[in-house]
C-alpha cells in the first residue's frame, strides 16, 4: 500500500513566559491552511499531536499540558498603527479541537521576538541596540498589546538576568502592555455586578451551592470565586488539585455555569467546546506558603494568593492573560480579589502562584455611568527560541 510521505512546514519553537508553543508566520503554512477552517484546525492538532486518547502527546510538539499545548499564528498587520496580527489557537489534548476564543499571555512575550527576526517589523523600527517596540493586533480578542523587545547588535536579545517564577533559567526581560483590557463590547463585569451569586446545582458528592463570585472580562474572560468558600487555603498546588478528578469535574461544573451567567454561553453543555475561556479562579488573603520549586513565599512577598484553572487542570503558574484580569479586578475597591487583597485603591498586585509571585500593574477607572473600564495592565516577562527550523506531519492530514 502507497503511503503519503509528510510534508516539512517552517516553524519555531518558543518559549513564552511559563508556556510552550509552536510559531508560525501564516505564509509558510499550507495554502489551504493560511485562512481558518478546517483544514488549518487539523494541521495545527496533528503538529501538537492531538487529539490524543492517552493525553501525552507523544507524536506531537505538546507537553501534555495546557501550558504547552499552543500554537500562534503571526502576519504583518492589516491595523493601521500596528506591526504584526497575533493569532493563537489553544489546542485540545484529547479532543478534536482548536479553542479560538481568547488570547495566551504568556507567548505574547515571544510574539514581539517572533515577528523582528520573522521580517515582520520594518527593520527601520529596529535600533542597533536598545529596545524595539512592537506594536501586536491580537486577533482573537481585537485588543492592542506592546512588546518591549531588548535588542543588542541589531538582533532579539534572548539571555539576561531576569528571573520569571516559573521558568528555571533567567532570561531577557521583555515588558509587556495590554492596552484597553476590558472587552471593548461590554462592561467589563458583564453582569453589571462586582460581586454576584452564582447558584450552582448538585453535581457528584458536592450539594447544591450558592457562591459568591466576581466574574471580569479583561486579559480573558475570569470567575473568581474565595477559596474558604469552596474548602480551600489558596495555597493549593498542583498535586493538591490535579490528581482528582471528582475535583477538577466539579470546577468545571462551576465554570460552566459561570460562563453561562457572563453570557458567554447560552447553555452549560456548550463550555465542552469552549474549554480555554472563561478561567475559573480562587482567591485568598495573603498567606505563607511553600512554592512547587521549594521557594517559601512569605505573607509579607504578597497581596494575594490566587490559584487558577486551564483547560480543565491547576496550572503551574498562573496563565498571562488571568494575570492581567487579577491585576484589574484588584484595582477596582470590591471585588473578591481586591478584598482578599486588603481591600481600598490600587495601581498594581503582587500575587502568589504555585510557582511563586507575579507583579502586575493596572489602573481601573470608573465612568461616569458607573461601569468600570481600565487603560493598560503591564508586566514583564521573558521568552527564548527552544529550537527553530520544521515540523513534519503526514501529508493526508488535511
Amino acid at each position: 500500500m502507497a503511503h503519503v510521505p509528510q510534508i516539512k512546514i517552517p516553524a519555531t519553537y518558543f518559549r513564552g513566559g511559563t508556556s510552550k508553543g509552536v510559531f508560525f508566520r501564516r505564509q509558510d503554512l499550507p495554502e489551504v491552511a493560511q485562512e481558518p477552517g478546517e483544514a488549518r484546525d487539523k494541521i495545527l492538532m496533528r503538529v501538537i499531536g492531538s487529539p490524543d486518547p492517552y493525553g501525552q502527546q507523544i507524536d506531537g510538539m505538546g507537553g501534555a499540558t495546557s501550558s504547552t499545548s499552543k500554537t500562534v499564528i503571526l502576519d504583518k498587520s492589516t491595523q493601521p498603527d500596528h506591526d504584526v496580527d497575533y493569532l493563537f489557537g489553544q489546542v485540545a489534548i484529547n479532543k478534536a479541537f482548536v479553542d479560538w476564543s481568547g488570547n495566551c499571555g504568556n507567548l505574547t512575550a515571544a510574539v514581539g521576538a517572533f515577528a523582528i527576526s520573522g521580517g515582520l517589523v520594518d527593520p527601520e523600527r529596529i535600533p542597533e541596540n536598545g529596545i524595539c517596540t512592537v506594536r501586536i493586533w491580537q486577533k482573537n480578542i481585537q485588543k492592542t498589546i506592546i512588546a518591549h523587545v531588548p535588542i543588542t547588535n541589531g538582533e532579539v536579545q534572548e539571555t539576561g538576568d531576569f528571573e520569571l517564577d516559573g521558568v528555571t533559567f533567567p532570561a531577557a526581560e521583555v515588558v509587556i502592555e495590554f492596552m484597553d483590557p476590558a472587552d471593548g463590547e461590554g462592561s467589563m463585569f458583564p453582569t453589571g455586578n462586582l460581586v454576584d451569586e452564582l447558584e450552582v446545582p448538585a453535581f457528584g458528592d458536592k450539594p447544591a451551592a450558592t457562591y459568591q463570585t466576581t466574574m471580569i472580562n479583561a486579559g480573558i474572560p475570569t470567575i473568581f470565586v474565595n477559596a474558604v468558600d469552596i474548602g480551600y487555603t489558596g495555597t493549593e498546588l498542583q498535586k493538591d488539585i490535579n490528581g482528582n478528578a471528582d475535583v477538577l469535574a466539579w470546577f468545571e461544573h462551576v465554570r460552566a455555569h459561570g460562563a453561562v451567567k457572563m453570557g458567554l454561553i447560552s447553555d452549560i453543555e456548550e463550555a465542552v467546546a469552549r474549554q480555554h475561556t472563561p478561567k475559573i479562579a480562587f482567591v485568598a488573603p495573603a498567606t505563607a506558603y511553600e512554592a512547587s520549586s521549594g521557594k517559601q513565599i512569605s505573607a509579607d512577598d504578597i497581596d494575594v494568593c490566587v490559584r487558577a484553572l486551564s483547560m480543565g487542570k491547576l496550572h503551574h503558574a498562573m496563565m498571562g492573560t488571568a494575570s492581567v484580569a487579577i491585576a484589574t479586578a484588584a484595582a477596582v475597591p470590591g471585588t473578591l480579589v481586591n478584598l482578599a487583597a486588603g481591600g481600598g485603591e490600587r495601581e498594581a498586585v503582587i500575587f502568589g502562584h504555585p510557582s511563586g509571585t507575579l507583579r502586575v500593574g493596572a489602573a481601573a477607572e470608573q465612568q461616569s455611568n458607573g461601569d468600570w473600564t481600565a487603560k493598560k495592565a503591564v508586566m514583564s516577562r521573558s521568552a527564548r527560541v527552544v529550537m527553530e527550523g520544521f515540523v513534519r506531519i503526514p501529508g493526508d492530514t488535511f
